[in-house]
Parts: structure tokens; C-alpha cells; sequence
């Protein structure tokens, strides 16, 4: 697929800065690493454009996750023709060094030019109604937003205290596919578990909570259970979690995978 000229424009005029995710610093993006994060942009514009969808769920690969057995670390919500460009991220990021979190409308190139761990990306479709309300929903925020600022990266599922950035996905998605839509984090936490929703189980030995270095301003374990911290069996909302759910509960139409730069069926871990 050619490039249209308006996707020209949008690469030719990213800013060349990223925050670099493990380092918490503003850094300037490096010639590669922004030309890496241009072809994975065209690559998942040009999917977007063939299929009429007004938003889709678009993961990436910030943090190597592996020895969880996971792929994908963050999630975001792809708008189309939101006043911000023709394909807009919309997702919920960590304020660098605090336990604050911000919801941040992103094009695909800057989506992808942070300091990510590669380039391998996922594209998911959803069901045509359901995805014409939650474009409807996002276009209209941050009206009933779902956003909690307090930020623990290990959020516990359905906390009221805390919220990480694949939990707002999930609550923005269960909101939006309860009828009627819901306004309250709770309750749509709630109404997603009764739809099949599971979250993934991550486990965090005591000895590498300490030891490992695992301690920070935007990582609170008292958010979970005693029980929860002595056996260091984690629940958490992943994006292999809201993958599998969607499937399971069949609000997915279509999906479309890139692993090295290749094209391939979804197949293992999100």
C-alpha cells in the first residue's frame, strides 16, 4: 500500500525525543530507533486502512516481560480521525518518577519511538457495534474518563485505590460493552469479571520485591492482599489477560500480528 500524503506529513514531523521507559529521563530518540518506530507506524497504518473500523486496541513491547512468559507490556486504544490525526493512541502512562498517571493522546510513530524493548506489534479488532461505542465513548473524553491518577504499576484487579494502564483499558472496554454503559471503575471491573474476564496470576518472590530491586514510588504491593504478598502470587491485568478475554468472550473480529517485522497468526503468549 502507498503512503498517503497525510501519513507522510505524520512521520516527517515527529518530534525526535521518547521517554525512555526504564531510565525515567527525556532522552532524544536516535536516527534508528526513529526510522524503526516509522515502519512499524506505516506497517500498522496500512492494516488500519484496509478494514473500516472506527478504533482498535494496538500493543507494543515496552518491557521485556518474558520471564512472566509474556509478550506485550502496554496497550492503547487507536482512534480514527480524532482532532488530534487520522490514527491517535489513546492510553494511560506513568508520569516519569511519581505514582501519578496521565491519559495521553499519541500519533503511531511517537506510540512506537519510546524506548521499547523491539518492534513486534498487535492490532486487534473488535465487533463492529461494540467498537462504534467505544470510539464513541473515547472521542467524548475525558467525560466519564474511568481515570484513576493514582498509579501502582502492580495494580491489584478492581482496586478503588489504584489503576495501571492495561486496568483502565480493561474498565474502558467492560464500560463501554455493559448495557448501559457504565461510570464507575468498580462496577465496570465487576461487570467484566461476570463476562469471563481473568486476570493473569505474576509472580514476585519476597526476595526480589527486596533484594531484586522491585521498590519505587509507582509500585505498591499493599495494594494486594497479606495472603496475596506472602505466597507473591500477584493478580494483575495484563494485556495477554484483555487479549485472551476478548477472545474468549468473543468481542474480537480480527487480529493481525507482527513478530522480527513479520507478518504471522496469533498464536502464544500476548
Amino acid at each position: 500500500m502507498k503512503l498517503s500524503a497525510w501519513f507522510l506529513a505524520l512521520c516527517l514531523a515527529s518530534p525526535l525525543a521518547a521517554i525512555a521507559g526504564n531510565q525515567c529521563e527525556i532522552r532524544p530518540a536516535t536516527p534508528q530507533k526513529l526510522a524503526d518506530a516509522t515502519v512499524t507506524a506505516m506497517r500498522v497504518v496500512a492494516a488500519l486502512e484496509e478494514i473500516d473500523a472506527p478504533v482498535v486496541l494496538v500493543a507494543r513491547v515496552g518491557t521485556d516481560l518474558s520471564k512472566q512468559g509474556l509478550v506485550y507490556s502496554h496497550i492503547g486504544f487507536a482512534l480514527r480521525d480524532h482532532s488530534d490525526g487520522r490514527w491517535t493512541v489513546l492510553h494511560l502512562l506513568n508520569e516519569c518518577g511519581t505514582a501519578r498517571s496521565a491519559l495521553h493522546a499519541q500519533g503511531l510513530v511517537n506510540f512506537f519511538a519510546d524506548d521499547l524493548v523491539n518492534q513486534d506489534a498487535r492490532i486487534v479488532w473488535l465487533q463492529p457495534a461494540l467498537a462504534q461505542r467505544l470510539a464513541d465513548h473515547l472521542r467524548s473524553l475525558p467525560r466519564n474518563a474511568l481515570h484513576e491518577q493514582a498509579y501502582n504499576l502492580i495494580a491489584r484487579p478492581g482496586s478503588r485505590e489504584y489503576q495501571n494502564s492495561t486496568a483502565w483499558v480493561l474498565e474502558t472496554l467492560a464500560a463501554v460493552a455493559s448495557m448501559p454503559e457504565l461510570d464507575d471503575r468498580h462496577a465496570a471491573y465487576a461487570w467484566a469479571q461476570r463476562d469471563g474476564f481473568r486476570p493473569d496470576i505474576v509472580h514476585i518472590a519476597y526476595a526480589k520485591r527486596v533484594l531484586g530491586g522491585l521498590l519505587g514510588v509507582n509500585i505498591i504491593f499493599t495494594d494486594h492482599s497479606v495472603g496475596t504478598r506472602l505466597s507473591g502470587d500477584y493478580p494483575v491485568v495484563t494485556v495477554r489477560s484483555i487479549f485472551r478475554y476478548l477472545e474468549e468472550s468473543g468481542h474480537v473480529l480480527r487480529q493481525t500480528e507482527w513478530r522480527n517485522g513479520w507478518l504471522q497468526t496469533v498464536i502464544g503468549p500476548a
